[in-house]
């Protein structure tokens, strides 16, 4: 028997409007509220909308035998309720079904787990209150921001009381066996690991439109032969994926909703498959084998570790003033001035400063709204520098935090 599980990530960052260094000291809104409402209404229509109608139409015809589970930024659902409100119902609608769940993560999608821990569980702890909100649902599955995982990660979210964690079933990890199992990490004693099954995820995430691709077109029939296909190899196949495929990605004219409407009822033809959410995958399986993972792995890119965020100057640099003045910021008790630093420990603005293969017309430039890596970079230091100069107004003593100023060399690597 194999059980299929489909993860979305829903995702929306508060994205930063051009700053120079002359609005310093004169502008204290950051954000580019006219794109951010843009880029919403634009994906709600294309994505969201058709998507969760399309999902709710899909649980009521196979009587709760369709399943999903997902996870939602803060960042996104306060955008939904600004921008979208009618998204956020119809994920209300999903969740009142009792076959969809939502998973707990950072709640502004942050690398904050690398840098800060005590602001890693905060995001964490505001996550879960948005869904307990929102969803009436009490989270025990954990996925992190772009699916950073390594060992020491994994005990920590054990310690934290959760029964199970995804991450990306990268081949390294593996080591020649399949993602098709659940497993454990090697520091843990019982949480469970869902490792996403690449390639067949990838298959509709990333190929599905590709005309040159060996398997173009991609039929509901052909891809539910490939789930047949592991009856007795495999107990779970994880397919993980952003929730953007659908429509936005992917577009309708490619025939990707129709090939979802369909899908189940393929699937479903084998009397062995069944659908499961994440958390009835953990409790229905025990481990099957540990893995070993010390470095840390993410979903991003061929090299499917941190280089999308962190692999140049850049963003290294960026990253180490954000958190340096976090002490600082919340000293502060200024609600405004802590969610707005929160705001910026947003993934997106590092992965916008990503130098690898931008002239490529890659996924590094989706929605990203600077022309360049070098103006992500300066706009986001100058945001900071005026942050800081009201962090050090608020703290109304002769000892100043200072931003410092990035050497030219960084500038022209």
């Amino acid at each position: 028997m194999v059980k299929i599980c489909f993860y979305f990530q829903v995702h929306q960052p508060h994205r930063l409007k051009k700053y120079s260094i002359f609005d310093i000291g004169k502008d204290n809104d950051y954000f580019d509220h006219k794109k951010n409402k843009e880029v919403m209404r634009k994906v709600a229509r294309k994505n969201y909308l058709p998507m969760n109608n399309l999902l709710l139409h899909l649980i009521r015809k196979h009587n709760g035998k369709f399943k999903a589970s997902f996870s939602i930024t803060g960042t996104a659902m306060e955008q939904f309720e600004e921008y979208a409100p009618e998204v956020l119902e119809s994920f209300k609608e999903l969740a009142k079904t009792g076959h969809v769940e939502f998973l707990n993560e950072t709640y502004h999608h942050s690398l904050s787990y690398l840098y800060s821990k005590e602001e890693f569980r905060e995001q964490l702890e505001l996550h879960r209150k948005m869904i307990k909100k929102h969803f009436k649902q009490e989270p025990k599955i954990f996925r992190n921001t772009e699916l950073i995982f390594n060992n020491e990660l994994a005990k920590h979210i054990e310690d934290l009381g959760y029964e199970g964690i995804i991450a990306e079933g990268a081949d390294h990890i593996l080591q020649g066996r399949t993602p098709g199992y659940v497993y454990k990490a090697v520091s843990t004693e019982k949480i469970k690991v869902l490792l996403k099954n690449y390639k067949l995820s990838d298959d509709i995430a990333f190929r599905f439109s590709n005309k040159g691709w060996e398997e173009h077109p991609l039929t509901a029939e052909k891809y539910a032969s490939w789930i047949h296909s592991h009856n007795g190899s495999s107990e779970i196949i994880n397919l993980f994926m952003d929730y953007e495929t659908f429509g936005e990605h992917q577009w309708e004219d490619t025939g990707i909703f129709t090939f979802m409407k369909q899908l189940p009822e393929e699937i479903l033809k084998h009397p062995d498959n069944e659908f499961v959410t994440v958390s009835e995958a953990v409790k229905k399986h025990e481990p099957r084998d540990v893995i070993d993972n010390h470095n840390f792995t993410s979903w991003a890119d061929v090299e499917r570790d941190l280089t999308a965020w962190l692999g140049n100057s850049l963003q290294n640099s960026a990253k180490q003033e954000l958190y340096k003045i976090e002490k600082h910021v919340k000293a502060t008790r200024n609600k405004e001035l802590i969610n707005t630093w929160r705001k910026m420990t947003t993934s997106d603005h590092f992965y916008y400063m990503c130098t690898k293969w931008f002239n490529d017309g890659d996924v590094h430039k989706y929605f990203n709204p600077y022309d360049s890596p070098y103006e992500a970079f300066i706009t986001f230091m100058n945001v900071l520098n005026d942050f800081t100069r009201r962090i050090n107004k608020e703290k109304n003593t002769d000892k100043q935090i200072i931003v410092h100023e990035t050497p030219s060399m960084i500038l022209t690597q």
